[in-house]
């Protein structure tokens, strides 16, 4: 046996682990849905039905589906929107300006991603609480008593107090990773455009933002489909959906019509549609955003 077969069977033994991991656990079950969304069955039993489309059928006309996909739409469009603004935002003060305790400030951001969701559900849960919760109390002592909301019991306001947990677990480590990339951006760069009248705005928008540009469209995609998901268990953990399923999101959704209500074929076919709108949205994206390498 030659030197390239040799080399050739030394990957393939180094590879194979892997590979049968991500079809026992990724491929699989990602075909086990999309043929399960093609039956109806209670998930228990052992009758599994064939009907066809019958289930997508039903999902299209499914009002609570689509305040489902509502939800799950604000949340991606505003959460990613202002996440990654505000992380933008820290990350270059914290590198561009002379400040400091910067090390002190990367901690404190920080801190909220490597809590647990469940964790960040209880915290948020007992700020908002309507009696004795930090918010209203604090609404309490500037004389805002007006102001005060039932922040998890109001369809109206609920779905923007869950938005408001999502942003503060995410903050800190997409700022973190922003910070990593303008530090490695030379200051020469900006020593050249302050030579020629550029204001720190001006230097921002030509010359951090390009050069940070590869790294915010990685980021973006895993941050809206992390999105999708952690909405999932802080909805879970937090409202249960309510008040009158108000803030239902897709996951959510999916989980409680083939687990609770025991219609696990259709669950299935709200997972088949769940999948094809993140491969889409994230596709779309990558095209979207896409653009000429800036190198230095």
């Amino acid at each position: 046996m030659n030197r390239k077969k040799r080399e050739r069977l030394f990957i393939m033994a180094c590879l194979s682990p892997a590979v049968i991991l991500f079809l026992i656990f990724m491929v699989w079950p990602t075909f086990e849905v999309f043929r399960m969304s093609l039956y109806r069955w209670g998930g228990f039993s052992n009758t599994q039905t064939f009907v066809g489309l019958e289930n997508f059928k039903i999902l299209w006309n499914d009002s609570n589906f689509y305040r489902s996909f509502q939800n799950t739409i604000l949340l991606i469009v505003v959460v990613t929107v202002v996440t990654l603004a505000v992380a933008i935002f820290f990350a270059n003060i914290l590198i561009r300006e002379k400040l400091k305790g910067k090390n002190f400030f990367r901690v404190i951001f920080y801190i909220p991603n490597i809590l647990s969701i469940v964790v960040i559900a209880g915290i948020f849960s007992a700020i908002y609480r309507p009696s004795q919760g930090l918010l209203n109390n604090t609404l309490s002592l500037i004389n805002l008593e007006n102001l005060h909301q039932l922040w998890l019991g109001d369809q109206k306001i609920v779905i923007y107090s869950l938005i408001a947990a999502l942003i503060w677990q995410a903050i800190g480590y997409y700022m973190v990773m922003y910070m990593s990339s303008i530090a490695s951006i030379p200051e020469s760069f900006y020593e050249a455009a302050a030579l020629v009248g550029a204001n720190k705005w001006v230097q921002f928008k030509d010359i951090t933002l390009p050069l940070l540009w590869n790294n915010l469209r990685t980021t973006l995609t895993f941050f809206i489909i992390s999105t999708i998901n952690l909405s999932f268990l802080l909805v879970q953990t937090m409202t249960g959906g309510g008040p009158d399923g108000s803030s239902q999101v897709f996951l959510f959704y999916m989980y409680n019509q083939a687990y609770t209500n025991s219609t696990y074929g259709y669950g299935m076919a709200i997972g088949v549609v769940v999948f094809l709108f993140s491969f889409i949205l994230s596709a779309v994206l990558m095209k979207v955003t896409k653009r000429d390498v800036l190198e230095f």
